[in-house]
């Protein structure tokens, strides 16, 4: 099959009207939000098209999404979840939300890894609730020291708290170890601290590393996992997304009321269900062309910009990069749209860890790719 990455052309995106696109004019080259420059894979489009057509455009029914992705998590990780306990929700963040609402209440702490996707701190704060962040370690891994911290600062005198944990990390690419996740799910588990974890780019890991789903694990038992096929599959326009629980969180999400489910799209549920039974060979395509685009962006950073710091990432298609070393200011993105007409996610935002970094999609054509590069270090002068 061919390289998906490949994509329509810079012509073709440039027609498209998703925000990553819009947001900037014509001269500047988007690596900034996450969605890759790839035409959705046939399966999908098929399934779309065909249920346009039939006008299967009604409201969405959850088993045809939670036993889709039991046989995808089965096919890939060797884990079947049951689909009866799952719960169907609009998205990953907002499935988030209605789970934090159970374990937390207005005004109790949530604690995350930073670096980490910013709508963790913005979904936080709109919901009541206040962040602890438990950074990360100098190897870019989950600390169990930092989590530990959190964890006591987040319950004490008694508080209520939850662990809302990325993985695989977004932005830095880290798929966490069982031994990393049973190690920090076993620190929440001791403070009382309910784990909710950002699966969303799951399907993401590169050769050689084997992802692994935080309900999967006995440490993970009591924890509740959102997880989607839009961003391995390219389908945030169509929403949907599922929360998984661990076995003895099953009553926990049965709580979380039925209308909550009616924020799925059908057509999302139709895309998803497709992409998860019939999308396996593009998915594998993908996965070898970014692979192909990780270690080219390796290269192009050692040969054009030496004093950029950054660490190959196991999962996604996102690099976290270090700009420290060059005079861009604490935020090195806004510096690089204007002199170089490349639009990368500005670091500040992730949290601790953030300054003087950029977060860059690599979820694009290599062509595209060379030209960002390029671009940025001429701006630079390297």
């Amino acid at each position: 099959m061919d390289n998906p990455l490949d994509g329509p052309g810079l012509e073709a995106l440039h027609a498209r009207r998703s925000v990553k696109w819009r947001l900037y004019g014509p001269d500047v080259l988007p690596l900034w939000v996450a969605e890759m420059d790839v035409v959705p894979a046939e399966p999908v489009q098929r399934a779309v098209v065909d249920a346009v057509r039939r006008g299967d455009t009604g409201y969405p029914w959850a088993p045809d999404y939670t036993e889709a992705l039991a046989s995808f998590a089965g096919d890939r990780w060797g884990w079947r979840p049951e689909p009866a306990t799952m719960s169907l929700v609009p998205d990953v963040m907002l499935g988030v939300v209605e789970v934090l609402r159970l374990f937390t209440s207005p005004g109790d702490a949530v604690v995350v890894n930073s670096p980490v996707y910013p709508p963790f701190f913005q979904f936080v704060h709109s919901l009541g609730r206040r962040v602890v962040e438990a950074p990360l370690g100098a190897d870019g891994r989950l600390d169990p020291v930092t989590v530990e911290d959190a964890c006591a600062s987040a319950t004490r005198e008694g508080a209520r708290a939850a662990y809302l944990l990325c993985n695989p990390q977004n932005p830095t690419g880290a798929v966490h170890t069982p031994a990393e996740l049973t190690a920090v799910l076993e620190i929440a588990a001791a403070f009382g601290v309910r784990v909710v974890a950002d699966e969303i780019h799951a399907p993401l890991a590169h050769p050689g590393v084997r992802f692994t789903p935080v309900a999967s694990l006995p440490a993970g038992a009591r924890a509740v996992s959102l997880m989607s096929a839009s961003k391995a599959f390219n389908l945030a326009g169509l929403k949907a997304a599922v929360a998984v629980p661990g076995p003895e969180a099953v009553d926990d999400l049965a709580r979380v009321p039925e209308e909550v489910s009616h924020g799925a799209s059908h057509l999302g549920v139709i895309a998803h269900r497709a992409a998860y039974l019939e999308g396996g060979p593009w998915l594998d395509a993908l996965l070898e062309g970014l692979e192909a685009n990780r270690l080219l962006l390796g290269d192009l950073l050692a040969e054009q910009l030496p004093l950029v710091r950054y660490r190959e990432p196991q999962g996604t298609f996102l690099a976290w990069l270090d700009f420290s070393a060059y005079d861009l200011g604490p935020d090195p993105a806004a510096t690089l749209l204007d002199r170089a007409k490349v639009a990368l996610h500005p670091g500040p935002g992730f949290g601790h860890g953030g300054t003087g970094h950029a977060r860059l999609n690599f979820g694009t054509s290599p062509a595209i790719l060379r030209e960002a590069v390029g671009r940025i270090a001429a701006a630079v002068g390297s």
